[in-house]
């Protein structure tokens, strides 16, 4: 009998799967027994004949004790938590969460894409303060028309693709880098250009955005050469990773109004020290690491692992497939 093994403890308890997710899996699985570990005690003995693993990350101690594991959904789109030497050279299969946290993930883009242009955050600040802010907007960073502006993304996952598809319905410009170029244009995107010209895509773009795989290739690829050839009046989404960026260049660049401004999801510390220097830019929307939440996140889950499991008992290929060597 084949064991799966739900495994997801974290601080926050919306990123524990609830007890509902175990139960129907027993009931659609019956062949399959279905364990669920909220943390991590006693892991290394409860996973010796674990097949299959639904969960956020695993030490390599706890991989090694796992002689029977084949397979690890990770319930998180970034899986650069798995890729240990141990993990990334055996035989397992990784798979994970990118088309249930994806389309959610692009319709927090959009949402700050329009907070930024229409001076949103300036507006709740002068709200706290009773402040009645029509001269000071409309004379500073005037509100900005989406229409006609051109977005730039650096990654063309899911995530990407989903906002190219937003983005292009509101008439923007889209224009995209991407390893392999010669794979084509997605649908929505107009151009397609190299990752060696990055710079190029930056110098072009009234918002760019970041929604790329942590790897070595992207930790730091935005900095302050990155920051300079953007546009005066350029914003930076970041809806990745924290380490894509440079985020003492980032600070410097909010400061000097080297661009226009900011919205960050993730940051390289998280929660955000509350010394942190990001929080007193005004020029900066910080969002605390939400745009993968929705009400109907579990639900998403359980639609793609569950068809990922009738996949795999079937021996048919599995949705959601991570390439171990190039950590995405």
């Amino acid at each position: 009998m084949r064991k799966l093994l739900i495994l997801t403890h974290h601080r926050l308890q919306l990123w524990i799967a609830p007890p509902w997710f175990s139960e129907r899996l027993r009931r659609e699985f019956p062949d399959i027994e279905v364990a669920q570990l909220n943390s991590y005690e006693n892991v290394e003995q409860n996973i010796v004949d674990v097949e299959i693993m639904f969960g956020i990350s695993l030490r390599p101690e706890q991989f090694l004790a796992a002689n029977k594991l084949r397979w690890i959904h990770s319930q998180a789109a970034a899986v650069h938590q798995l890729m240990f030497p141990e993990l990334v050279t055996s035989d397992v299969i990784v798979t994970n969460a990118r088309d249930v946290h994806g389309p959610v993930v692009a319709e927090q883009v959009m949402a700050m894409i329009f907070a930024l242009a229409k001076q949103i955050p300036a507006a709740v600040r002068f709200q706290h303060r009773h402040v009645w802010g029509q001269e000071a907007i409309s004379c500073a960073t005037r509100p900005r028309e989406i229409a006609g502006a051109t977005l730039g993304l650096i990654g063309l996952g899911s995530i990407g693709r989903n906002v190219a598809k937003h983005a292009s319905a509101l008439g923007m410009r889209v224009i995209a880098v991407r390893e392999h170029p010669e794979k084509g244009k997605p649908q929505n995107v107009e151009e397609v250009l190299p990752s060696s010209k990055l710079l190029d895509l930056l110098a072009q773009s009234d918002y760019v955005v970041l929604s790329t795989p942590v790897t070595a290739e992207t930790t730091g690829m935005i900095g302050r050469p990155q920051l300079a050839a953007m546009k005066a009046n350029a914003c930076l989404i970041n809806v990745g990773r924290g380490p894509l960026i440079d985020e003492s260049a980032l600070i410097e660049a909010l400061r000097e109004d080297k661009i226009s401004g900011a919205a960050l999801d993730v940051f390289n510390q998280e929660p955000l020290p509350e010394d942190s220097s990001l929080w007193d830019l005004e020029n900066l929307l910080i969002m605390p690491h939400t745009a993968g939440i929705s009400e109907k996140m579990w639900e998403r889950h359980y639609a793609l692992f569950s068809e990922n499991l009738k996949r795999y008992v079937s021996g048919q290929p599995l949705l959601g497939l991570v390439d171990k060597q190039k950590g995405y």
